[in-house]
């Protein structure tokens, strides 16, 4: 019998040699291609540890996915109005008293190079009502000049087209402001509904300060980005106009706002920024001090809830790798049953018991391997088709998206393959230590 044994070994690693591969590898691809002789157990039992597998990895797809589209959403709406960080007078910090700050060119140029600074933009807010004959509302008018980056309106621009912004009197000549001669005004769509307002109208806004002030607006475009707590409050208009309401002169506005290159290092360039600013002076030319905020320092909450997001994602990532691995250790030891005459022959011939388990886990690795494709083909398709056809909607007052956004990082994804693989074989190392429980001479009667 030793002779037997150890000839079976020297064939068996010689077959191997010839084959490139090892030997479990090779009765598990022999095993696994067997499709006409699966037994009728272990045929529904692959099927389902594959779909448990593909379900599993599907369902991780899609909720990375939908979770990562949803934060990205609701991060740009928010520094679509915020910016990524705002340079203010330091005695605008936390007031509703707006205190200005020189912006000239000068300035303007020292925050441009500020490493990892990609746009400088200036920007003035005043308070005011919108009045109609039959409404009126109070809201922040935010005027913007030549340099202000456009995109986020665009995107969100449901109605009319937005009008050049400018930083001096928008008005030819100096024309004085009338119904005749009024100034451009953006205004949110919620706005629009309360006021009963649509492009090309007229409307007039009062401004409180020493004396009550009437100017006349053409409301030239609507916005919507379903973020209830801007589109009540903003409305856009051209930074001279908003400067001058409240009596600043010349570069005087309330601050710049800052777009960063890569958000990820948003907090290393604002550290970055305060640095620059304290070895190279913090002050404007007028001697106003200046203060740096973040996007996050400025909406905590906001953010507070988008990161609250992870803490789902990661359960869920866990039930679904739970999933995959229970399915695949029931499959595994159902097969493991049903080939236990096979173990004892392999025993009886000189098999070693590690070699027989790395056969079921090569095995294993197959039906993990299958059960992955089948997932990336579900999960992807159905993102793929989500973010074509947006055929999952959403109540948009509750989600502030009025669809399911979605986005797609292969890293990611390629990541998640890779841990569900590991994670699901190391699931069936214990499972598979059955093997070393079977005898060979009670195999042979095994039914």
């Amino acid at each position: 019998m030793r002779l037997i044994r150890e000839e079976w070994r020297v064939r068996s690693y010689k077959l191997g040699v010839e084959l490139g591969v090892n030997f479990p590898l090779f009765i598990a691809r022999h095993l696994y291609g067997q499709t006409a002789d699966r037994k009728k157990v272990s045929r529904p039992a692959i099927r389902i540890a594959t779909a448990g597998v593909a379900i599993g990895l599907a369902v991780m797809i899609i909720t990375v996915a939908v979770v990562m589209g949803f934060k990205t959403t609701i991060r740009d709406k928010v520094t679509g109005f915020g910016s990524h960080i705002q340079v203010i007078n330091v005695r605008s910090v936390g007031t509703t008293v707006g205190f200005p700050v020189e912006m000239n060119d000068s300035l303007m140029q020292r925050l441009r190079a500020v490493p990892g600074i990609r746009h400088v933009e200036r920007y003035a807010t005043t308070q005011g009502i919108l009045k109609t004959d039959d409404d009126f509302l109070g809201v922040m008018f935010k005027g913007v000049g030549p340099e202000y980056d456009t995109s986020f309106l665009s995107e969100n621009l449901v109605e009319g087209q937005l009008p050049t912004f400018h930083d001096g009197n928008p008005l030819p000549g100096g024309q004085a402001n009338s119904e005749e001669n009024p100034y451009q005004l953006v205004i949110s769509k919620l706005m629009a509904q309360k006021l009963r307002l649509k492009v090309g109208d007229i409307v007039y806004a009062y401004f409180i300060g020493e004396h009550v002030t009437r100017l006349a607006f053409h409301v030239s475009a609507v916005y919507q980005t379903n973020m209830k707590r801007f589109d009540d409050l903003f409305c856009i208009t051209d930074l001279w106009v908003a400067a001058r309401r409240n009596g600043w002169k010349g570069k005087e506005c309330s601050g710049a706002e800052l777009l960063v290159d890569n958000f990820d290092n948003l907090k290393q360039i604002d550290d970055r920024l305060t640095e620059s600013f304290f070895t190279q002076g913090r002050l404007d030319s007028a001697g106003n001090t200046l203060s740096s905020s973040t996007i996050q320092q400025l909406y905590p909450s906001v953010f507070q809830w988008l990161d609250l997001l992870d803490i789902n994602v990661w359960i869920i990532l866990a039930l679904m790798v739970a999933l995959a691995g229970f399915t695949m250790i029931s499959g595994l030891l159902i097969i493991i049953l049903e080939r236990t005459q096979m173990i004892g022959v392999l025993k009886a011939l000189g098999a070693r018991n590690t070699a027989i388990r790395h056969t079921f886990l090569w095995f294993a690795v197959f039906i993990i391997g299958r059960g992955l494709l089948w997932g990336n083909i579900i999960g992807i398709g159905l993102v793929l088709l989500q973010k074509a056809t947006g055929f999952v909607t959403l109540d948009p007052q509750t989600y502030y998206v009025s669809q399911a956004p979605v986005l797609l990082n292969i890293p990611l994804i390629l990541l998640l393959n890779v841990a569900t693989l590991i994670v699901s074989v190391l699931f069936l190392v214990g499972p598979s230590y059955l093997v070393a429980r079977i005898h060979p001479a009670r195999s042979m009667r095994y039914e």
